[in-house]
């Protein structure tokens, strides 16, 4: 039987989800707490990669189980009894054996926090700038993303992805009590995308660039072209959307 995985995980004290030879995951973090309740192996498919030190507010995986889970509340509260602070399982569903918790989301978001002054509720899980932005500027930037779908410019480099082609259907900053935060969603993303373009967008924030720039970039294919990749700790991924489940409960 396959099951769905809902999670929310801090990112600070772990090298990223996917599992590392020589450095602490959340993957392995939870596979071994699941091979222990379980008392047999259990392998999880994430729904993606998160990089080092970037935090999941909604995230998921699937795994398989031979045995169907009788007493979800009580199973819930073991698993996260044994997992540190860091990580908490929001739920669990059996789902169709066919279900894939990566191939089969067709939508991801992401929010990345800026602080522009001291917030010390906010040390490590945003960017704090210290420096004046052109918000609008870089919101009438932001929707230039709208017009393309290959985005080599803002990946990292060296990847082995297949292919750089993705659908933006949202990319805005907006003020949230005092906070502001960029919002963007797509049907998939390259790896430190969402990072490059921020550091792209808050190069013409600070007026180093046109509103124009942001075309030229993702014109050139090139990485060296766009802005700085922002620290990890500001970025979240907030929710993952998947076509109607069958969800056995």
């Amino acid at each position: 039987m396959r099951y769905l995985l809902e999670l929310s995980y801090n990112g600070t004290n772990f090298h990223g989800w996917q599992r590392q030879p020589n450095a602490k995951s959340v993957q392995q973090t939870l596979e071994d707490c699941f091979s222990l309740i379980f008392d047999e192996k259990i392998s999880l498919v994430g729904a993606g990669r998160t990089d080092a030190g970037v935090h999941a507010k909604y995230f998921c995986a699937h795994f398989d189980y031979n045995k169907k889970i009788r007493n979800k509340k009580n199973l819930l509260f073991k698993l996260n009894s044994y997992l540190e602070e860091d990580i908490v399982i929001r739920n669990i569903h059996e789902v169709s054996d066919f279900f894939h918790a990566r191939f089969d989301a067709i939508s991801r978001s992401y929010e990345y926090f800026l602080t522009i002054s001291k917030d010390p509720f906010l040390n490590n899980l945003s960017y704090n700038l210290k420096k004046e932005l052109d918000f609008s500027k870089m919101n009438l930037a932001a929707m230039s993303l709208y017009k393309y779908t290959n985005f080599k410019c803002f990946s990292k480099s060296n990847t082995d992805v297949k292919t750089f082609e993705c659908n933006i259907t949202n990319a805005k900053w907006v003020n949230e009590n005092g906070v502001w935060v960029f919002k963007i969603s797509a049907n998939r993303f390259l790896r430190n995308m969402v990072r490059a373009i921020v550091g792209t967008l808050i190069e013409i924030g600070l007026n180093k660039y046109d509103i124009q720039h942001i075309e030229k970039v993702i014109k050139s294919k090139n990485r060296q072209n766009a802005g700085y990749s922002v620290p990890a700790h500001g970025l979240y991924l907030t929710n993952i959307i998947y076509p109607a489940l069958n969800i056995n409960e």
